[in-house]
């Protein structure tokens, strides 16, 4: 497989999962968010009492927000097949993305979050908790990036030791 191809692929896997990731964290803070922080009622019943309590869910705003971090992998994905990086430096990419979801998620969580709290007293520590897991993959998503850029520069440095002993 050439390069081209498997830039390709990584592409596809990287979009993948910043699409997953930005879908799910969507459905948390949307909908599943809510239900742990007021539980016994349904997601309509939340709406409806935040909306009478003069609040909004921001629905819209967190769907655009997170839904930039997709078109935005898109474009890093047509980015690097076009431009034929190596199949590292573009997952790199990805990694990038997918650790700086963590920030992205922890400022869309406070609209809904504080829109459900107001409107029904509760605490925003349940819409916390069910974050946790995209952090998770958010820290090791930093991590995964460092060992990248560690394990590339070695390359490098031993391609350019080759180079310069063949020389």
């Amino acid at each position: 497989m050439d390069r081209r191809s498997q830039t390709m692929w990584v592409s596809i896997a990287g979009v993948v999962a910043v699409g997953l990731y930005a879908g799910l964290a969507a459905l948390q803070l949307l909908v599943l968010g809510p239900l742990d922080m007021v539980p016994g009622l349904t997601i309509d019943e939340i709406r409806s009492g935040v909306l009478a309590s003069g609040e909004s869910m921001g629905e819209a705003g967190v769907i655009a927000i997170l839904g930039a971090g997709v078109v935005i992998g898109v474009f890093l994905a047509v980015v690097v097949i076009r431009a034929r990086v190596r199949p590292a430096l573009a997952a790199m990419g990805f990694l990038v993305m997918l650790m700086l979801g963590a920030p992205v998620l922890f400022h869309s969580s406070f609209i809904p979050g504080m829109a459900v709290a107001d409107a029904f007293a509760a605490s925003g520590g349940a819409m916390t908790f069910g974050l946790l897991p995209f952090y998770a993959i958010s820290i090791a998503s930093g991590i995964l990036l460092i060992i990248g850029a560690l394990v590339v520069a070695r390359r490098e440095r031993a391609a350019a030791t080759v180079a310069s002993v063949t020389n």
